[in-house]
């Protein structure tokens, strides 16, 4: 509704309807169907989700703070901290968005000079700020 995204978590109730032999037809069910969600979904004020992913980031301790520092900056949150299971190496762990990761690994080995690795997986979707959401509604709108 906002950028050509899929309505998600929605539910409809028909409260009311009538059947007339004349002029009801598949067609004009549709029709009010489609005029009811947009009119819904106006009055609902929806927002847009974006996906969040589960980030872990093994560094050596003396990289620790411009990890986290570069976490910060990709609107991640620091969930936890200490030492890992590889030797050497110390943990980071952040709930990052996904739309932030896209230079991640050239930009973690830059920084841990090659020693810092890293996983990311898919988390869940939370709602996305109002400034990034309206440079997606902005740009959506800009390509019809």
């Amino acid at each position: 509704m906002l950028a050509g995204y899929p309505v998600v978590n929605m539910k409809a109730t028909l409260l009311d309807g009538s059947y007339h032999p004349v002029d009801s037809s598949e067609m004009a069910f549709k029709t009010a169907a489609s005029l009811a969600f947009k009119e819904g979904m106006k009055k609902a004020k929806p927002v847009l989700l974006e996906p969040i992913g589960s980030l872990k980031v093994y560094v050596p301790e003396s990289m620790m703070g411009d990890v986290i520092g570069d976490i910060n900056k990709r609107r991640g949150q620091i969930m936890g901290m200490g030492e890992s299971a590889i030797a050497g190496l110390n943990l980071v762990e952040a709930e990052v968005p996904m739309s932030e990761m896209n230079k991640y690994s050239t930009d973690l080995r830059s920084m841990s000079r090659g020693r810092g690795q890293f996983t990311f997986e898919f988390l869940r979707y939370d709602r996305a700020p109002e400034n990034v959401a309206q440079k997606v509604i902005e740009a959506a709108q800009a390509d019809k």
